[in-house]
Formats: structure tokens, C-alpha cells, sequence
């Protein structure tokens, strides 16, 4: 059976019969003791090894015990003080515990006394560090890059350590805009590939036609145009960590390339003629809804289930509570000094606005209107009067579609060849169904709209990628 491991207590006591009683009371009730006759040994001792308790005599031959209590407070050293004194001596040990004594004990006392005592600062020693510990875990204000101390933010920290150790593959989800690409850094940085290449590939900002190259890499003739050997992601990543963000974005016929790469750690570079290695871990990311994806037949199954070993989720800025303030105090200070500008903190005001605002496009939405203050703006506090945030009438969120009951509206004729995506009159009314890709057409061009043309703008409101926004209006 496993045995408790014994707590330390230090004994300083200059009268040797009464020392060793204390000895014995303490040593059967299962502490390990050490005893001590002066405050110069105490402090020589405490200087060496910090016990879980003192127990502390307040007549001394060299010096008083007060002076030995106010070392131990001055130095905070972790270890929980009992003082002993007599009946004349109650207004002095009334004065330790002011001083920062735990608890005090007056002769002569019984065993059970003295044990209950000791045992009691013990415990409350040891609750005081797990405290500390959970202080510096629970409660950080920031962690490799990110800055936030929310509860939904410590969840994130607390799931990245665990995982980096591990050679798991990370599943990042979150909108965009949250620091899916720092989640993949962070990964990395605290994981044993942290010495390797971190290599990242946006699945989504790259052509279909290309993809497979810039993934695997290719042979000189490979394909037209290809005059040269490539290195693609995947050899570069070797020895270290690929990050597939938007891998949501990736063509369905390259996914089972990339499913037959992690399962056995070898691909083909296009047009080559033999298996390579390569030996890497693998962090993905994606603003959409996975299982959605799934279901939709627009994402292998297999694979989905190949990658998601270790989820992880970023909250929205809007669910961090105050975080959105102590992320732009840490911007303003940064951009400012990037600008030569004196801003140093936000005024109450702009913290106010911020903290009421939605930020449909998070952090990185974020940056931009600080940005957008500290240069166009002189100071030392950034004010809400500075603050460019998209709340006027003509940046409102779209308002959703109304829809009125089929027996009071005409019927809509099918949208035929020469009709415009999009145009709620070519909308084709079955049982007041309208078709997801004509309302998807009219969100993308309200959006565009609203942000004077804009898109990435309107891809970070509408919770996509620019590329993906790109991608369907010329799809149109």
C-alpha cells in the first residue's frame, strides 16, 4: 500500500526535555521532525530546507522568537507558523499571530493538542500552494501569443499544453479571426518539434489545380509549366509541424492524398514515380462546422475522423467577457510604438464601446481598428470618438430575409438562363421554400454592398475566407 508522504515540521525549542516531548508527540502521529535550541540554528535551517510547519518558542536563548516569525513573513517563505508561549505571555503571542503566525498553543498542552495544531498549518500550507498553483495555470492573462485570461481561454491553454507533448494531430475550429494560426504556433512551440520547420498552407487561398503541388511538392515535367523540382509543405515540414488551415477549402479529390499520407507518412510529389517520408505533426484548422461538412458529402468521413484526434475550439471575441479590453491596452501600446505615436492605454469610454460590440470579425477585426486609431489619431488615450466601428446605418448587419405567406404574394417564376443570381423576383416559390443558393447569393452581395466593396471585409462579417468569397462570386 502506498504511504503518505510526511510532512516536515521544525521544532525551535531551547529547553531539550521539552523539545524532544514535542518530538515524540509529533514523530507518532506520523511527521518528520527536526529540532533545533537557538533562532540562529532556526534561520540557518529555514535558509537550507523550508518545512511544512514551524513550531516556534517564543523565549530564546540568542534572540526572540518574534525576530525568527518576522523572517519567515519577510521572506515568504512557504511554512506555516505555531507559536508556543506561556499565560504571562498571551498579549506576545496575541502579537505573533498579527505578525503573520498561523496559530498559538500555550503550556503546558496536551499531545492531541499540539498534533491537531500542527496537522491543521500543514494543510493550510499545502492549500496555499495548490492555490498559487492554480493561480498561475487558471487565471493567466496570456500564454505563447495569446492574451486573455476568460474562463473560456484558460480551457484553450490548459488543452494545448496537454496536447503539444503528444504527437496528436490538433483539430482547430473557431471564426476567423480568433488565432487559429497562433493556436498552431503555440502547439508547436511547446511540443517536442519545437526545433523543427513549422510550415503552414492555406487550403483555401490556393487553386484546386495547384494544391497537390504546393502540398506534395512536384518532379520537373510533372505537369505543363512545370520546369523545375519543387520541395512541397509536406518535406518542408519535416521534423517538425504542417499547419492545413481552411482545410474545409480542400478539393475533395486531393483529401484522400492527404488521408493516405497520414496513415502510412509517405507521399508522391505530382508526376513522380516513388514514395517519400516524411515525418511531421499535423495541425488543421477551419472556420466552418466539420460534421456539417460531413454530412454535406463536401468533406471525407475517414478523414474528418483521421484528423480530429484533439479538438480545440476558439471562442468568438464576443464570449471572452473582458478580454477585448486587455488584448487592446497590449495593442495600443504595441501599435504606437510601431507608429511613433504616445497612445499608451485605452480611455474609458473606448473600453466601453468595445466592450459592447459584437466584432463579427474578432481579434484580427480587432487590430484593424486600433490600427486605424493610433494612425489617424494623436494622444495618449485612445477614445471611443476615435474609434472607426462599423455601426452606422449604412454598415448595419444585414437584416434576414422576410418572408410573407404564399397565399398573400404571387408566385415567382423560376429563375431561368438570362435571370441575375440573387434577385428575390427570379426566386422560385415552392410551399414558401426559396433555394439556400439564391439567399447565400444575396448574403455575399448585401455584404459586399454594405462594406463599399470590400471583400475581405465583408468575408470577415460573413465568418468565411476572402478566397472562399472570391471563389463564389466568380462561380456565379
Amino acid at each position: 500500500m502506498r504511504t503518505k508522504e510526511k510532512r516536515n515540521v521544525l521544532v525551535v525549542e531551547d529547553t531539550a526535555s521539552m523539545a524532544e516531548l514535542y518530538r515524540a508527540y509529533l514523530e507518532r502521529a506520523g511527521f518528520a521532525v527536526t529540532v533545533v535550541g537557538t533562532g540562529a540554528a532556526a534561520l540557518a535551517k529555514l535558509a537550507v530546507e523550508t518545512p511544512n510547519a514551524v513550531v516556534l518558542d517564543l523565549h530564546l536563548p540568542d534572540m526572540s522568537g518574534l525576530d525568527v516569525l518576522k523572517k519567515i513573513v519577510a521572506e515568504k517563505l512557504p511554512a506555516s507558523v505555531v507559536v508556543v508561549t506561556t499565560d504571562g505571555s498571551i498579549k506576545i503571542a496575541v502579537e505573533a499571530m498579527r505578525a503573520g503566525a498561523y496559530d498559538f498553543i500555550v503550556k503546558p498542552f496536551v499531545a492531541d493538542r499540539l498534533v491537531t495544531t500542527v496537522g491543521n498549518a500543514c494543510e493550510r500550507e499545502q492549500l496555499k500552494t495548490q492555490v498559487e498553483v492554480f493561480r498561475d495555470h487558471f487565471t493567466r492573462k496570456s500564454f505563447c501569443g495569446f492574451i486573455g485570461e476568460s474562463p473560456p481561454m484558460q480551457a484553450v491553454y490548459r488543452t494545448i499544453e496537454s496536447a503539444a507533448p503528444s504527437n496528436a494531430t490538433i483539430f482547430v475550429t473557431g471564426e476567423s479571426g480568433t488565432g487559429k494560426e497562433l493556436c498552431a504556433e503555440a502547439t508547436h512551440q511547446l511540443s517536442r518539434r519545437k526545433n523543427g520547420p513549422v510550415v503552414a498552407i492555406n487550403c483555401g487561398a490556393i487553386p484546386k489545380d495547384l494544391i497537390e503541388s504546393e502540398l506534395f511538392g512536384h518532379v520537373k515535367g510533372g505537369f505543363t509549366g512545370a520546369v523545375a523540382d519543387r520541395v512541397g509543405a509536406v518535406k518542408q515540414a519535416d521534423g517538425g509541424t504542417l499547419f492545413l488551415d481552411e482545410i474545409g477549402e480542400m478539393h475533395f479529390d486531393l483529401q484522400s492524398k492527404l488521408l493516405r499520407f497520414l496513415q502510412t507518412g509517405t507521399f508522391r510529389p505530382v508526376g513522380g514515380s516513388r514514395d517519400e517520408k516524411a515525418d511531421l505533426r499535423v495541425v488543421c484548422a477551419t472556420n466552418r462546422d466539420p460534421l456539417a461538412e460531413v454530412a454535406a458529402g463536401r468533406f471525407r468521413e475517414d478523414l474528418y475522423y483521421r484528423l480530429h484526434v484533439v479538438p480545440i475550439h476558439l471562442p468568438p471575441l464576443r464570449e471572452r467577457e473582458d478580454d477585448v479590453v486587455l488584448i487592446a491596452n497590449e495593442l495600443v501600446r504595441q501599435f504606437a510604438g510601431e507608429e511613433g505615436k504616445s497612445f499608451r492605454a485605452l480611455a474609458e469610454d473606448a473600453a466601453e464601446a468595445l466592450r459592447h460590440y459584437k466584432w463579427p470579425g474578432n481579434v484580427r477585426q480587432l487590430q484593424n481598428v486600433l490600427r486605424n486609431a493610433i494612425v489617424m489619431h494623436a494622444g495618449e488615450a485612445v477614445t471611443a470618438a476615435m474609434l472607426s466601428l462599423p455601426r452606422a446605418p449604412g454598415f448595419a448587419a444585414p437584416s434576414p430575409v422576410q418572408f410573407t405567406p404564399a397565399q398573400s404574394r404571387p408566385a415567382c417564376p423560376a429563375r431561368g438562363a438570362n435571370a441575375a443570381p440573387g434577385d428575390p423576383a427570379q426566386w422560385k416559390i415552392v410551399d414558401d421554400i426559396v433555394a439556400l443558393a439564391d439567399l447565400e447569393f444575396v448574403a455575399i452581395d448585401r455584404a459586399v454592398a454594405l462594406c463599399e466593396g470590400n471583400v475581405p471585409r465583408a468575408a470577415a462579417f460573413l465568418g468565411v475566407s476572402p478566397s472562399t468569397l472570391y471563389r463564389k462570386k466568380q462561380s456565379r
